[in-house]
């Protein structure tokens, strides 16, 4: 049991450096809007640590994401949010621009399906 939720800790802290990122945040950033030293979020990030319920809902309000994509992105509900938030990326894309932007996905999905393979 202890092993699954070192796992989980993990995925949820690799899941919240992953939004930061995705937001142009540094550690120092986030820990200055979510009110968490900075140690403390990088362990977080890291799943050296476990969090509090009141510093999580801190972190997903400094990040300004859904507690949903950072626990479970596999629910149809996430996934349909992220679906959400591709067709706005792609609503001004010009048909040259869009299809740049498939093949970089493409390559990217055979790339991560490589690695996941690998990894088994």
């Amino acid at each position: 049991m202890k092993e699954q939720e070192l796992t989980e800790r993990q995925l949820v802290g690799s899941r919240i450096r992953e939004a930061r990122i995705n937001r142009h945040m540094s550690q120092a950033d986030l820990a200055v809007k979510a009110n968490i030293s900075l140690p403390h979020i990088s362990n977080i990030e890291q799943g050296k640590t476990g969090m509090k319920l009141e510093s999580f809902i801190r972190i997903i309000e400094a990040l300004q994401v859904s507690a949903d994509s950072l626990l479970r992105p596999d629910v149809p509900e996430v996934k349909s949010l992220y679906q959400s938030e591709f067709d706005e990326l792609l609503a001004d894309c010009s048909p040259k621009e869009l299809d740049s932007i498939l093949k970089i996905v493409r390559e990217l999905k055979a790339t991560i399906t490589r690695r996941d393979d690998n990894d088994i």
